[in-house]
């Protein structure tokens, strides 16, 4: 078998990623085709991998699993995960008897890199602390006030932290170079405000205004939920090129049963909801998720927690428009969104909130700002710097880098996020519905009729169905069944039969009980009466589900 070498241990530009993508191709060319679904602003491909093995069938009569990457610019650590998972099912397959089973009997579908402009600016220097598509440049979509910048050209973009009696910061006693917010009542030393690194456009000479970044933020561009007054929701959904091709993408790929969309920080998986509560949810659903869950937190020592409940701060500001959202309230695809890499908690934070805008205690500022300088060095805090600025005059510039500290973790790290997030993506995959039929069975009943009975199960965790959401919205498939005569004429019942939904092992996770969930029918029989009159009549009958694939079988009479 051919071996393609790649390195996790580094982050890759558009070209690199492309070339290590294209040798994947080309180095398994039965098991992955590699296209393009759509063209960024900048002219870039977004790029996109299918793996399976033809041998055992059609991508899409089988159930699918998909991943997307870096749809924000900074999030790098997803794109290096979606291109080990790509690795890691090609260069596997055939040794390993999982990663062999599932490319056999599935398809994987992965965009290892949504949005190349904005991860190409963010990627090199100077470093931006920036999640735009490359619609406008960093700083483009600001008409007023302060424009990110790299004002004295060490190659980051960071903090500027300016002397002001009204400051809400002061320097740590401990270490001068950790800013601490100043406390309630704390008069008579020397504080300081905090902005980004920068120029102001049309500054008044008092107040530094600050824009919110409208350019890009795809993950608000998708239907459902969506609004405009969403940072960076675009002009309407999928209005973003990038986001039209993965809608799109998903669309004509009926058969996907799961997805994973990868973020960057904070170390958790994120399920739904991103408008309800928990108990306004399913609760069959919601049993599904936290099972799931259980499996990723196993894994990967991420928690599992819910996008409103648990990642909101506030929840009249929840989140519209997303990608999870859309493929789960409306599609009913059990979508997780995993937040790679948590800084604090590797530096011994204890774990006590889940989206941490600050401001932190000191001890821990201490903490991070100790591991960053030992384990990343300058690349993640940049001693500060003094500056003359031409607005705000004496200032220092410097700081945590938060692309390369608290987003991305550092190279010698990153090849056991990719593998444990990918180990968690293979388990859910295979949680994937399965249908097989059985048996097949003919029996002659004499003057040329014959009775068919065919039985068929669905073999995996999951429903047909996937949710209880998608039975809901009325988009869940029945499975379906064919039988087609070939020197023979059927007599009694019809050709194509609907059986519903097939449930799942999920529904039966501890022993009956009239108080519990009751059980639904995973397996079901179909009989037809068939006329044959001369003998090397074939039947074959092809069972059929959206989610859980398709498998034939043939007969001779």
């Amino acid at each position: 078998m051919p071996h393609v070498d790649i390195a996790f241990d580094t982050y890759y530009t558009y070209d690199q990623m492309t070339a290590h993508l294209q040798a994947l191709a080309k180095a398994y060319p039965k098991l992955c085709t590699l296209t393009s679904i759509a063209k960024s602003f900048r002219g870039r491909d977004v790029w996109f991998m299918t793996i399976t093995n033809p041998d055992t069938g059609p991508a899409l009569e089988k159930p699918g699993f998909y991943i997307d990457a870096q749809i924000h610019a900074e999030e790098h650590a997803t794109s290096a995960t979606a291109l080990y998972a790509c690795w890691y099912l090609l260069t596997k397959y055939g040794s390993d008897e999982e990663v062999t089973r599932l490319v056999d009997q599935q398809a994987f579908y992965i965009i290892p890199r949504i949005n190349p402009d904005g991860a190409e600016y963010a990627l090199t220097a100077p470093y931006h602390p920036w999640c735009g598509n490359g619609r406008f440049l960093p700083g483009e979509d600001r008409m007023e006030g302060l424009i990110p910048q790299d004002i004295n050209g060490d190659g980051y973009i960071v903090q500027m932290r300016v002397p002001d009696s009204k400051g809400e910061w002061k320097k740590d006693d401990v270490d001068p170079a950790i800013m601490v917010q100043r406390e309630p009542g704390e008069e008579g030393g020397e504080y300081f405000r905090l902005y980004p690194e920068g120029m102001i456009r049309n500054y008044d000479g008092v107040h530094v205004h600050i824009e919110m970044q409208q350019d890009g933020n795809m993950n608000r561009n998708f239907p459902t939920n969506w609004t405009p007054q969403e940072y960076g929701a675009g002009d309407y959904p999928f209005s973003e090129p990038e986001a039209a091709g993965m809608g799109k993408l998903i669309l004509d790929h009926p058969n996907i049963a799961g997805m994973c969309a990868y973020h960057t920080h904070g170390g958790i998986i994120l399920r739904p909801s991103m408008l309800k509560l928990d108990s306004e949810m399913s609760a069959p659903d919601l049993s599904l998720y936290k099972a799931l869950g259980e499996v990723g937190e196993r894994l990967t020592g991420y928690p599992t927690v819910s996008v409103y409940e648990e990642f909101t701060p506030d929840k009249t500001k929840a989140r519209h428009g997303t990608l999870t959202d859309w493929t789960y309230e409306e599609m009913g695809i059990i979508s997780f969104g995993t937040e790679l890499w948590d800084l604090e908690r590797t530096a011994g934070v204890p774990k006590e909130g889940y989206y941490n805008l600050g401001p932190r205690d000191a001890a821990t500022q201490r903490l991070v700002h100790n591991w960053v300088v030992d384990n990343v060095g300058d690349h993640g805090f940049r001693p500060w710097e003094s500056f003359d600025h031409p607005q705000l005059g004496p200032v220092d510039v410097g700081g945590m880098v938060y692309i390369w500290s608290y987003r991305n973790p550092p190279g010698k790290l990153l090849e056991e996020v990719c593998h444990n997030n990918v180990m968690f993506n293979l388990k859910h995959a295979a949680a994937a519905p399965r249908i097989v039929i059985d048996s097949l069975e003919v029996e002659a009943l004499g003057g040329d009729l014959h009775k068919v009975t065919a039985v068929v199960s669905n073999h995996g965790y999951l429903p047909t169905n996937l949710s209880d959401v998608a039975i809901q919205n009325g988009v869940a498939k029945p499975v379906a069944l064919t039988l087609d005569c070939e020197n023979a004429e059927l007599v009694m019942n019809p050709t194509d039969v609907k059986l519903g939904n097939l449930a799942g092992r999920n529904e039966r996770r501890y022993a009956y009980s009239n108080w519990g969930q009751q059980w639904s029918p995973v397996t079901k029989k179909v009989e037809w009466l068939v006329k044959a009159q001369a003998s090397g009549a074939k039947l074959t009958v092809t069972a059929a589900s959206e989610k859980g694939g398709t498998q034939r079988q043939t007969v001779t009479v």
